[in-house]
């Protein structure tokens, strides 16, 4: 039984011994200072910690901006054409474009023809990079 009035009373103390005293004063510059010790010849006023009204934290709701539409590329509008006038062709496009994708997704040592010598060349990580680009813009047109 004494433990339990033990904890009952710390309980009813704990509150007003979390309670600290701040003192506040503004200096020579207008520069306002919180400490919970008194400063040596300054005119400080004590004010309570529990008398502080917390700040609202995070109460702004985040503004979600509009997303502008970019103009139509060169490209997209060649697909655009080419699907209204050729179906067949932008289908044939878009499978192409499928295939490559899967084949760099796939492999990782490929190679290309160099259009000046012809021989077979091996495809730089870069190039790969731009080719996936380039397919999944194709994909993105032609496959829809």
């Amino acid at each position: 039984m004494k433990p339990l009035l033990l904890l009952l009373a710390s309980l009813f103390i704990a509150p007003s011994v979390l309670g600290a005293t701040i003192y506040t004063w503004t200096d020579s510059n207008g520069l306002v200072h919180y400490s919970q010790q008194v400063p040596p010849g300054v005119d400080a006023k004590r004010i309570s910690s529990d008398d502080i009204e917390p700040s609202k934290i995070g109460t702004a709701s985040p503004i979600r901006k509009t997303a502008e539409k970019e103009p139509e590329t060169d490209l997209a509008k060649s697909a655009k054409l080419i699907k209204e006038k050729d179906s067949k062709q932008a289908e044939s496009i878009c499978e192409s474009a499928k295939h490559s994708m899967s084949l760099l997704d796939t492999y990782n040592r490929l190679t290309r023809k160099d259009p000046v010598t012809g021989e077979d060349v091996v495809m730089t990580e870069e190039a790969k990079q731009a080719a996936r680009t380039e397919n999944a813009e194709r994909v993105r047109l032609f496959c829809n």
